[in-house]
């Protein structure tokens, strides 16, 4: 699968997310380093170069996220999927308050360890 991604499907994938990331909500305008487009499944596990795959991500969702699409949560050890904006509502599974977010569900739970969404430092990015 090719994995080049034309110029007018970024756009579209941007002007969707409202420039913000699709994950942490993190404006782009704010990043130190540019957002990027994400697959929300990943090639490598069968997803595609289109539109209802793609999500506007910054940098620390994107490299933290790679090509996983879920998560072990202890102590179940239950695999549980990850957040998937294409799918998903990022209200039903996250609330954030003073910069931090918080799991509604166990995908808000997931998202959040894997994507290390409650690290000290984005914490203080998302209060700036």
């Amino acid at each position: 699968m090719n994995r080049y991604i034309p110029d007018s499907l970024k756009k579209q994938v941007i002007e969707r997310a409202n420039y913000r990331c699709e994950y942490c909500l993190q404006p782009d305008l704010f990043a130190y380093i540019a957002h990027q487009i994400d697959h929300i499944i990943s090639i490598k596990h069968g997803g595609q170069n289109n539109l209802d795959n793609l999500a506007y991500a910054c940098f620390q969702c994107n490299i933290n996220k790679g090509s996983d699409i879920g998560t072990m949560l202890l102590p179940d050890r239950i695999f549980i999927r990850l957040f998937n904006p294409r799918e998903d509502n990022w209200h039903d599974h996250f609330e954030i308050d003073n910069g931090v977010i918080y799991a509604k569900t166990t995908v808000g739970q997931a998202t959040i360890k894997v994507l290390n969404l409650n690290d000290i430092n984005r914490i203080i990015e998302r209060n700036d």
